[in-house]
């Protein structure tokens, strides 16, 4: 089911992934399958490879994206670059490594960028974001241009190729 080059994006349950997608929609997480490999940033590593074996998660629900044009040679080699880089958790253009969907766009350069978005339906920015800010130190960059899982799913070079998987379907 999975071929090198899909992209997965996920949706679950935990408090940042909960606070992501009230902010910008469907998707918390995104990373990318290459050659038996996925390839993401995490908080916890950075950028890293994982067995699907350690990527999949029985809580987390994950639909597989496809690029009709990708390069999966020369995605690799840039993924590759990257491994070991940190985590931008300012979600600052500028900052330090990257966050998932930036580091997609750096290997897929075929995003655009948006401004960012903390908030939801009822607040700018969300008591979640607020704090997690104050808590790092940084002013909210709210409107910087960025991206974002469910942004990066919604665009109109990808093909949806299989929705609603758990860890038992890979």
């Amino acid at each position: 089911m999975l071929e090198s080059g899909d992209l997965i994006f996920v949706r679950e349950n935990t408090e940042m992934g909960q606070a992501i997608q009230a902010s910008t929609g469907n998707y918390s997480h995104v990373a990318i399958f290459l050659d038996g490999q996925i390839y993401h940033a995490t908080v916890e590593g950075g950028v890293l490879s994982q067995s699907s074996e350690d990527f999949f998660e029985a809580e987390k629900v994950y639909d597989l994206y496809r690029y009709a044009e990708i390069d999966c040679t020369e995605v690799k080699k840039r993924a590759k670059c990257h491994l070991g880089a940190p985590y931008n958790a300012s979600f600052y253009p500028d900052g330090d490594g990257f966050y998932c969907s930036q580091f997609i766009a750096e290997l897929l350069p075929i995003f655009e960028t948006i401004p960012m978005k903390f908030g939801n339906d009822d607040w700018e920015i969300s008591d979640f974001w607020s704090e997690y800010y104050r808590e790092l130190g940084f002013p909210v960059p709210l409107n910087q241009p960025g991206t974002n899982p469910s942004q990066l799913a919604a665009s109109p070079l990808l093909v949806c190729k299989e929705r609603n998987l758990h860890d038992s379907d890979f």
